[in-house]
């Protein structure tokens, strides 16, 4: 079992997570893969597995911090459920298959990918990338397509759907509150249907690491999960108590920050 100073850092990490779940609709996956990966090679785990281990255990983790955000803007009438609908089969669907082969995909690959779609997103936000004001995603069919581009991109980069969710549906002229409370629903399907793909992908190639579950570190995901199930609510109060463009800036920062983390941490890949 990991040390009382791993684990406190796994409550501070979950605590902030779960804070940002619910402040940006995020799983916490844009989060938590960069900084897991940098924990797990600090304790030791094998350098072949490290990653899948921490996209692994983010999506286990999302699970939890999506349900406690889900229940924050539900009670604020900010999640569009005909949206997750219609996304949701995709969304699964796209998970489910591309953690199955995430872990035959080269790590550099995989950390490259993540760094250059955080910071994508970034200057999508940022600079406000937006269509006609006429364009809505009102498609049920688009819908589905987007879903299942949703759900690969996000169980390969462990990113809960957040960050492709409030872009795609800021593209589509959503209100950013909406689009935040809304991406906090479509991330539970993406978190169920990868974690179980990463189950099953790794659970024969993390045998000589200890307690894991696949791609699935036990200790970080009950440790953060607690952690971020507690302050989710907190995040949820406190983006609603914010003006639409200042969540759009904050949200392009913390892209660019992730990206930037993650290019640094898998640099000797």
């Amino acid at each position: 079992m990991p040390n009382i100073e791993w684990i406190t850092l796994y409550i501070v990490l979950g605590a902030f997570v779960g804070f940002m779940a619910g402040f940006l609709g995020l799983g916490g996956g844009g989060i938590l893969v960069p900084l897991l990966a940098s924990i797990f090679i600090y304790q030791g785990m094998s350098e072949d597995s490290v990653v899948h281990l921490a996209l692994g255990t983010s999506l286990a983790c999302m699970i939890i911090s999506s349900s406690a955000s889900i229940r924050a803007h539900a009670a604020r009438s900010t999640v569009m459920w005909p949206v997750v609908r219609g996304m949701a089969p995709g969304i699964m669907v796209g998970a489910f298959l591309t953690a199955q082969v995430a872990s035959t995909i080269n790590p550099s690959y995989i950390a490259l990918f993540f760094t250059l779609f955080m910071a994508l997103i970034a200057g999508q936000m940022y600079l406000n990338w937006q269509p006609k004001p006429s364009q809505k995603p009102t498609s049920f069919r688009g819908l589905i397509v987007a879903g299942i581009g949703i759900g690969s991109v996000s169980a390969l980069a462990a990113v809960g759907g957040g960050f492709l969710t409030v872009a795609y549906l800021g593209y589509k002229n959503i209100d950013m509150k909406k689009a935040i409370g809304t991406s906090a629903a479509i991330g539970f399907p993406i978190a169920v249907t990868g974690t179980i793909g990463y189950m099953m992908s790794g659970w024969t190639k993390t045998l000589n690491d200890p307690y894991t579950l696949g791609y699935i570190y036990v200790p970080a995901f009950l440790v953060i999960s607690i952690a971020s199930f507690i302050t989710a609510p907190y995040g949820a109060r406190y983006s609603h108590s914010l003006p639409e463009a200042y969540l759009k800036k904050i949200f392009a920062a913390i892209s660019l920050i992730l990206s930037i983390k993650m290019l640094v941490s898998f640099a000797q890949f």
